[in-house]
C-alpha cells in the first residue's frame, strides 16, 4: 500500500517551466504539468496553441530552450525519438505512417529495433491484438484496411515497444462512431494497465468521455487546468478561446430553390493505385441547401470532389450541371464563371501556395470571376482590398500587412482559402473537410458561414468525416461508400448510428441515387 501511495505521489511525466523559441517568437511560454500512471491527461486548445511543439518536446523532436522533463521524477534529455520510445514514451500520430503495399507485419517491422524475423513478429502482433481486442491481420496489405484498422496498426507498433505514456493526437479524425467506440474501449484498457494517455483532440464530448484532467493552452502559454467531466464541451471551448463559443445560428424557416448542382449517374475511373472509381453517382442540390457527404476517408469522397470541381473532366458533359448548364467537360475555370466555388481538403499547397501572399493567393482562385484581370493585366489595388476584406470578416491573425500563406497557422489559413470563397458569393460552393485540424473557435466562424450563404440562395455541398459538423450544418445527409453515394437522409431524422453504419457499408437502403 506504502509503495503504491508513493506510485501515485511520484507523476510519470512532469514537466517544469518549459519554453521554446523559434528566433524571436515563443512557442512555448513557461509551461508546466504533471502526467500519472493510468491517467488521461488531454492537451487541449486553439490552432497554434502550441500543443504540437510542447507534445514535440515530449517525444524528442525538439529541445526545450529552457526547462525541464523529469521523467519518474529523474531528469530525462532527448536526442530523438528513439531515446523517447527506448524511456517508454511513445506516440500515436494523426496522419497515417504507413506503406500501402505492405502488410501489417511488414510495416509494425520497419520500426521496430532488431531484426526477428516476421514470423516472430506475427505472433506478437496477434497477441497484442487479442489483449487490447483490436483485431488485426498481420498478413493483410495495409491498402485494404479501413481507417479504423489502419490506426490499429499505429496503436499496435507503438504497444509492442511497451510504453508507459503514450501520446495520441487527433485519433478518431477519420473514425466511424463505431470505430471511436471501439478505441476508447482500447484506451480504458491500456488506462486500467497503468499507461498514461496524453490526448490532443479537437473533440471536447471525447475529451470529457476518456480524461480525467485537462491542461489548456493559449497562445503558447498554459492558461489552466482542470477535470473534464466536470465541465460542457461549451465550458471547455471558452476556457481555450477566452470567449463564450456561440451555437450555429440557422434560419428558422428557409424556401429551398430550383436545382443549383446536379450529379446525373457520374461515373469515373480513379487514376491512383488505390483509389476509388466513383460509380453512378447521381444528386440534386437544391438553392438555399446544406447537402452533406459523410464517409470514411478513401471512400471515393476525394474523386468526387476533383470531378465536381472540373479538376478531372467526367467522361459525357451532362453527367454535372450547374445551374442546368452542362459542365462535365468544362474545366474549372469555366465552372468559376458560372458562379461555383471550391475549397480543396489539403490547405497547403492546394488550396493555397504557402510562398505566394496571401493577395496573390486570392488571385488564383478569384481570377474568373472578380474583375480582376482586364486584357491580361491584373489589378492588384482591387486585389488587395479584398484580401483584406477576407481578413477582416474571417478574424485571419497573421504577422505582417501581406503575409506569405506558409506563415499563417493551420486554422487562420483554413479561414482565409474558405473566406475567399464564401465572399465570392457563389451560386454553388463545394467544401472538402471545412474545418480539419481547426480549433472550436474558427471552426464555428467557419460553420456559421456557410449555414449564412446557403441561407442567402446558394446550394453548399459539404464533404466530411466530422459528423458533429454535418449534424450542425446541413439540411440532407448522404454517405460515401467504395464510389458509390447512399440516398441523403434528413439530417433531423436521421442518427449518428445510422449515418455509421452507412459508412461501414452495413447500412440499409443504400444506393447509387441521391435525390
Amino acid at each position: 500500500m506504502i509503495a503504491q501511495q508513493e506510485t501515485r505521489a511520484t507523476p510519470l511525466l512532469s514537466m517544469r517551466g518549459i519554453v521554446k523559441r523559434f528566433g524571436s517568437f515563443t512557442a512555448n511560454d513557461d509551461i508546466s504539468l504533471d502526467i500519472h500512471e493510468g491517467e488521461a491527461h488531454a492537451l487541449i486548445g486553439e490552432n497554434g496553441a502550441g500543443k504540437s511543439t510542447l507534445v514535440k518536446i515530449i517525444y524528442g523532436l525538439l529541445e526545450p530552450t529552457e526547462g525541464e522533463i523529469l521523467f519518474r521524477g529523474k531528469p530525462m534529455r532527448l536526442n530523438g525519438p528513439q531515446e523517447a520510445r527506448a524511456q517508454g514514451v511513445g506516440m500515436v500520430f494523426q496522419h497515417f505512417s504507413l506503406f500501402d503495399n505492405l502488410t501489417v507485419a511488414e510495416n509494425i517491422a520497419l520500426v521496430l529495433p532488431g531484426d526477428a524475423p516476421i514470423s516472430a513478429l506475427r505472433g506478437r502482433i496477434l497477441e497484442v491484438a487479442e489483449r487490447y481486442r483490436m483485431p488485426l491481420d498481420p498478413d493483410r496489405e495495409v491498402w485494404s484496411l479501413s481507417a479504423g484498422e489502419r490506426q490499429r496498426i499505429e496503436i499496435a507498433r507503438c504497444l509492442l515497444q511497451d510504453p508507459r505514456l503514450i501520446i495520441l493526437d487527433e485519433p478518431t479524425s477519420v473514425l466511424t462512431p463505431q470505430e471511436a467506440f471501439a478505441l476508447f474501449e482500447t484506451l480504458d484498457r491500456l488506462k486500467a494497465e497503468g499507461r498514461a494517455l496524453l490526448y490532443i483532440s479537437h473533440k471536447l464530448e471525447e475529451v470529457r468521455r476518456l480524461c480525467e484532467t485537462a491542461t489548456i493552452l493559449r497562445l503558447g502559454r498554459k492558461v489552466g487546468s482542470c477535470d473534464p467531466r466536470q465541465e460542457s464541451s461549451r465550458s471547455l471551448a471558452a476556457l481555450m478561446v477566452g470567449s463564450a463559443i456561440n451555437d450555429i445560428q440557422a434560419p428558422s424557416t428557409r424556401a429551398f430553390g430550383g436545382e443549383r448542382l446536379t450529379l446525373d449517374n457520374l461515373s469515373l475511373p480513379s487514376q491512383e493505385i488505390h483509389g476509388v472509381d466513383l460509380d453512378g453517382v447521381s444528386l440534386r442540390l437544391r438553392g438555399g441547401e446544406v447537402f452533406g457527404i459523410a464517409g470514411v476517408a478513401g471512400n471515393g469522397q476525394s474523386e468526387l470532389f476533383e470531378a465536381v470541381s472540373g479538376e478531372r473532366l467526367a467522361e459525357s458533359n451532362y453527367t454535372i450541371l450547374l445551374d442546368g448548364v452542362s459542365v462535365g467537360l468544362r474545366d474549372i475555370t469555366a465552372r468559376r464563371g458560372l458562379g461555383a466555388a471550391f475549397v480543396p481538403e489539403e490547405r497547403n499547397g492546394h488550396a493555397a501556395a504557402g510562398d505566394f501572399s496571401l493577395t496573390e493567393n486570392l488571385i488564383l482562385s478569384r481570377h474568373a470571376g472578380a474583375g480582376l484581370t482586364s486584357r491580361g493585366l491584373i489589378n492588384f489595388d482591387k486585389a488587395r482590398a479584398l484580401a483584406q476584406e477576407v481578413i477582416k470578416t474571417f478574424d485571419v491573425r497573421k504577422a505582417g500587412p501581406d503575409p506569405a500563406a506558409r506563415t499563417l497557422s493551420g486554422g487562420n489559413l483554413q479561414k482565409f482559402v474558405v473566406g475567399r470563397e464564401i465572399l465570392s458569393e457563389p451560386k454553388v460552393l463545394v467544401i472538402n473537410q471545412p474545418t480539419w485540424g481547426v480549433d472550436a473557435a474558427a471552426a464555428a466562424t467557419i460553420r456559421q458561414a456557410l449555414v449564412d450563404l446557403a441561407a442567402r440562395g446558394a446550394s453548399v455541398l459539404l464533404i466530411s468525416q466530422d459528423l458533429d459538423e454535418l449534424f450542425e450544418t446541413c439540411d440532407r445527409i448522404a454517405v460515401m461508400h467504395e464510389g458509390r453515394l447512399s440516398d441523403p437522409r434528413d439530417a433531423r431524422n436521421v442518427t449518428r448510428e445510422e449515418i455509421g453504419l452507412l459508412m461501414t457499408g452495413d447500412g440499409h437502403g443504400e444506393s447509387a441515387h441521391a435525390h
